[in-house]
């Protein structure tokens, strides 16, 4: 077969190409052929076809992320912004945090083990380009139906990756969610965030700059899984009759990737590097198109010098690998021997195979041939950017009318706790412990908090005990009825969890999950949800770092939820200070932070009792949510208050529960004035927590909410061993602990 090389494609225009197979639309392809001045070489029109892919170019989204940039609060501690691997914000004491939460959805559906530990692995390398050690990861998850057949198939699997994916990676895993839904039926989401620290010094940027520098891949051999990989499979939609892609899905060996993060650190503190790049999506073809597209010139690699597993791959193949464990660096050539030997110490493999050059083309060669020249920008950033048509569904209207207050409620108190026994014991407000026990939580041992707590949060500096706090969340039920206040509401209480540990919230990531954007409807309630996100950063003062698109989350005409999950970072200064969640202490007072209302559209209680789903999600206040978090993170700086739950899912009856069994102590209750039990207990009105504060420090937190205009009710004590009610009922927390611990177990084991 003859090679296709750049002077072959110009003498052979009329060549058939398998530009439709590779996922291009006949108008890009025509782009393409007008970029080059010619039909592109079978290497080029691979490089496009994955770097113009939904996944790497977000072709689709671009016209409305920009909103975040547009719409960013001021922030002094944001240091380095949208654009990069990861964001990196200030958090004091001359240290830098990174961090970034991606999804890999439909590789974990193929293959749930690999699928998941590879988005594990992919975003621990994001975090390492930055130039930090990855401290912690989170893994926020949706699967369908509980008691489907396919979810005993998908979940153990996605599962025993992240854990041990990232346990052999001696990383923390330190927070997430786990949520169940029949619309995540055949796409569950797999969202995959990681934390890294460094000093301000030690930043690292994606650029190939300085004409003669070298370029080195190094890491793992290269190999034919993940050909296309995330860059095809997250750019359509599934398929019942649709053919298998196994071999799309990435094989991940931790093992070399502890190894690469250990040399990567070593290469850094030696200071051997002027850019680099992890290669996860579209591979090779977006690690060299994009360092030469935010660099200073062009770049000539040489792919037959790539390190292979396979040596029958053709070059098309071996630029669109995304095989694991790999990175590229740009060295100066006075540097590349100190670099290969640091390679060669840890047992990594480093091929110099290439160099920056004066030109502005990327020009790789095969045995001596030329078979790319191309502008790098026109591949990795300068792609199709497609307005898609949008509008409000046809259903929207019907939906929120379907009001959830309407539902019959539970007429007796018996009737009333025994609905609180079906709430705590349902798949999404049971306990996830036989999911998080798989996971090290503690490893490195810096770990000050973890799952079940309101957010994961580590210390970064062991004598001053400076730490950071995140929290994920997102309601895709909240999103379905309004997308524009349910992206608000993920944001809040993702806001919201990181205060109640007494941490102070300073920028987002998210994961943006819906359906197909070929699908008016579904590009509605994207368009809806950045839009409310963007507003609500705004004015919660946390600019956005980053994060990603996942498009496509559809079986045939059946769509997800519009499910946009938002990670806040917050920084606290002294963990020993942070506030858990435990109730332990007979004795102290239970206080209701904010106001409750009859909010009951998208709640727990609506589809747990009802199989429900209608009406209008709990309103946001953004502004009572930061004097909220202002106040939980003064009361835990000050001793004032010992432990604090937020109230979202499920309500004010699943905090006090998970509270109460986390700390092995009772409550009893008393509902306020102007409330009934039902409401008291069950209503999702956002911008509350329930804290325990000590009878010493009664009257000076009082005072300061008071001050600062918080409605603050105490609602009941930290006593006996049962959650009682008064005038309702009473239930024993053995049999509350046995309801919220036995589902997951029983329906997985």
């Amino acid at each position: 077969m003859t090679l296709d090389t750049v002077k072959h494609a110009a003498e052979t225009p009329d060549v058939s190409q398998p530009w439709k197979e590779l996922g291009l639309k006949e108008d890009e392809y025509a782009r393409i052929r007008e970029i080059l001045g010619r039909r592109p070489t079978g290497a080029e029109l691979a490089m496009y076809s994955v770097m113009w892919s939904e996944h790497c170019s977000y072709k689709s989204s671009k016209v409305h992320l920009k909103q975040f940039g547009e719409k960013a609060p001021e922030s002094d501690a944001l240091l380095v912004g949208i654009g990069e691997n990861a964001g990196v914000v200030d958090v004091g004491q001359g240290y830098a945090v990174t961090f970034k939460v991606e999804s890999h959805n439909h590789p974990s559906y193929i293959e749930p083990y690999q699928g998941a530990a590879t988005g594990v692995g992919g975003i621990v390398r994001d975090i390492l380009a930055m130039g930090a050690r990855p401290v912690a990861v989170m893994d926020p998850l949706r699967f369908g139906a509980a008691d489907h057949p396919d979810t005993k198939r998908v979940l153990p699997g996605v599962v025993a990756g992240i854990g041990g994916y990232g346990n052999c990676l001696g990383l923390p895993n330190i927070g997430g969610e786990v949520v169940f839904d029949s619309c995540y039926q055949g796409n569950p989401l797999v969202n995959a965030l990681c934390v890294g620290v460094m000093k301000h010094e030690d930043i690292h940027l994606a650029k190939a700059s300085g004409a003669g520098n070298k370029v080195i891949l190094y890491g793992a051999r290269t190999g034919g899984d993940g050909i296309g990989g995330v860059s095809v499979l997250a750019s359509e939609t599934f398929d019942s009759t649709g053919p298998s892609r196994r071999p799309a899905v990435q094989v991940g060996d931790p093992f070399q990737e502890k190894l690469l993060i250990e040399c990567t650190l070593e290469i850094f503190r030696e200071n051997l590097v002027d850019g680099i790049q992890d290669l996860g999506g579209a591979g090779l073809s977006c690690a060299t198109s994009e360092l030469a597209s935010a660099g200073s010139g062009g770049m000539r690699v040489e792919l037959d010098r790539v390190h292979l597993r396979d040596a029958t791959l053709s070059p098309e193949e071996i630029l669109m690998s995304e095989s694991q464990e790999r990175m590229c660096a740009i060295v100066e050539p006075d540097k590349v021997e100190r670099f290969l030997e640091i390679c060669e110490k840890w047992d990594v493999i480093a091929t110099v195979i290439g160099e920056v050059t004066e030109g502005s083309q990327l020009e790789i060669f095969w045995h001596g041939e030329q078979i790319v020249d191309v502008p790098p920008r026109t591949v990795a950033h300068e792609g199709p950017v497609y307005h898609r048509p949008y509008e409000r569904p046809s259903w929207q209207d019907a939906l929120q009318a379907d009001d959830a207050n309407k539902l019959p409620r539970p007429a007796t108190s018996d009737e009333l706790k025994q609905q609180v026994l079906k709430l705590v014991a349902s798949p999404n407000q049971a306990s996830k412990s036989w999911i998080t026990d798989q996971y090290d939580r503690f490893v490195q041992g810096n770990t000050i908090l973890a799952q079940p707590e309101d957010s994961g949060m580590v210390r970064i500096d062991e004598e001053s005990n400076l730490g950071v706090a995140v929290a994920t969340d997102g309601n895709g039920r909240y999103a379905k009825l309004d997308p524009y206040a349910g992206a608000q509401l993920a944001l809040a209480e993702s806001y919201r969890n990181v205060a109640a540990s007494g941490a102070k919230p300073l920028a987002i990531s998210n994961c943006l999950n819906f359906g197909s954007p070929e699908d008016p409807a579904v590009m509605w309630q994207f368009a809806e949800a950045t839009r409310g996100l963007a507003d609500g950063c705004l004015e919660l003062g946390t600019p956005v770092t980053g994060g990603n698109v996942s498009l496509y989350n559809q079986t045939g005409e059946t769509a997800i939820h519009p499910t946009p999950v938002v990670a806040v970072l917050g920084v606290i200064d002294d963990v020993t200070r942070r506030t858990p969640m435990a109730f332990s202490e007979e004795g102290q007072l239970l206080y209701l932070l904010g106001e409750t209302r009859e909010e009951f559209g998208g709640s727990a209680w609506s589809q747990v009792v009802h199989d429900h789903l209608g009406g209008l999600p709990p309103q946001v206040d953004l502004e009572r949510e930061k004097l909220l978090a202002e106040i939980l993170i003064a009361g835990s700086r000050d001793g004032m208050i010992d432990a604090a739950h937020d109230l979202s899912d499920g309500g004010l009856i699943q905090a006090v529960t998970e509270s109460c069994l986390r700390g092995g102590r009772g409550a009893r209750l008393v509902v306020p004035d102007g409330l009934d039990a039902f409401t008291f207990l069950f209503s999702e009105s956002a911008g509350r927590a329930v804290v325990a504060v000590p009878r010493s420090e009664e009257l000076r937190f009082t005072d300061m909410c008071g001050a600062r205009g918080l409605p603050a009710v105490r609602i009941g004590v930290i006593d006996g061993d049962a959650v009682e009610v008064q005038g309702e009922f009473s239930i024993a927390l053995s049999e509350l602990r046995e309801a919220h611990e036995a589902t997951i177990p029983g329906l997985l084991a």
